[in-house]
């Protein structure tokens, strides 16, 4: 504990505890870290499944100002995914995180979430019930919702649920036309989108700030032991690298000079949008290729892009000045990454 606390004196900001399943932790332990981050930087955050949420860590959370985010992909058969040794554990569980939720809204203050995408909930027939849940955590007050697109490592898992290209994006537009009729709730995955299409990064995720593997800037972790880590999306290769002293720009000066053929993002309009997004989804696993998602996020971009066209604006990606953008963007990250290209 003593060494944690001194690496997070080091990085100097507000933390979120995460795992695996951070209420694991005994609640002594909980609470002293809460209590650490409360005194030191007015609050602190968890991201949880939310299946351990009792009485007693609410009340924790509200006495030291705990942002709790929560994970989980849908009411009833669509958390299926996220299984308990058995799938009438699982529906328990389920049940007891839709609970949680529910307890947090009304007695603290609403969660975040983060619902993953896949065959178990956002297909055509899924999508239904996952409208219906989703206008009850708008009643509910709830207010951010982050949709993730599955992140696949083995290939049992992208076949029994990892959802077309076509597929996430019939999803992603569908729960994006829902959000026009909520009160409360925001999806903000396509609203950064529409935001970078019109040259503005401010305040948009990771996945669009061309991130280095092994320097993940908006993942600055810290271990048990106090040892400073990277996000584990980027670990493909079986070593959780020690983090690099600095941010390097290697991947996204490839990727601009790179075909696509070859794995790269040669030509693409939509590259200083997207900059081959996440290297934790690259091609083959290899953060050095664009992510495999290519063909859902061109088709995101080129649907938006349209929109905006139509509403009188001029995205970045059909502007006159793009190329300029791209070669000062190229420049900035061959001078920051200090090599010579």
């Amino acid at each position: 504990m003593a060494k944690m606390k001194a690496a997070l004196d080091r990085e100097g900001a507000k933390f979120i505890l995460f795992g695996g399943e951070p209420l694991l932790m005994p609640i002594d332990d909980l609470e002293e870290i809460f209590a650490y981050g409360f005194e030191r930087f007015g609050g602190s955050g968890i991201q949880t499944n939310g299946v351990l949420i009792q009485d007693a860590h609410v009340g924790i959370f509200r006495k030291y100002n705990v942002h709790v985010g929560i994970s989980i992909d849908g009411p009833e058969g669509l958390n299926d995914a996220r299984a308990d040794r058995k799938r009438s554990r699982t529906r328990e569980s389920t049940a007891a995180v839709q609970a949680a939720i529910e307890r947090l809204c009304l007695d603290y203050k609403p969660p975040s979430l983060i619902v993953t995408l896949h065959r178990g909930n956002a297909l055509a027939e899924h999508l239904p019930v996952m409208f219906d849940w989703m206008r009850q955590l708008d009643g509910l007050g709830i207010r951010s919702m982050r949709l993730h697109v599955l992140e696949v490592e083995d290939a049992g898992v992208r076949e029994s649920l990892a959802l077309t290209p076509r597929e996430n994006v019939e999803a992603i537009l569908a729960f994006t036309l829902l959000e026009s009729s909520l009160k409360n709730l925001r999806f903000d995955l396509v609203g950064e989108m529409k935001r970078l299409l019109l040259g503005d990064e401010r305040n948009i995720s990771c996945v669009w700030r061309a991130c280095d593997p092994y320097s993940t800037a908006a993942v600055r972790g810290i271990e048990g032991n106090g040892q400073s880590s990277n996000c584990g999306r980027t670990s493909k290769d079986g070593v959780d690298h020690i983090k690099a002293s600095r941010h390097g720009y290697e991947r996204y000066l490839a990727l601009y000079r790179t075909p696509e053929k070859d794995g790269g993002c040669q030509g693409c309009r939509f590259f200083l949008m997207c900059k081959g997004q996440c290297p934790g989804t690259a091609l083959g696993g290899d953060w050095r290729n664009r992510t495999e998602h290519c063909s859902m996020w061109k088709y995101l971009f080129a649907t938006l892009e349209q929109e905006l066209i139509r509403e009188g604006q001029t995205p970045l990606s059909i502007h006159p000045l793009r190329r300029r953008r791209e070669q000062d963007a190229i420049a900035r990250w061959t001078s920051q990454t200090g090599i010579e290209v």
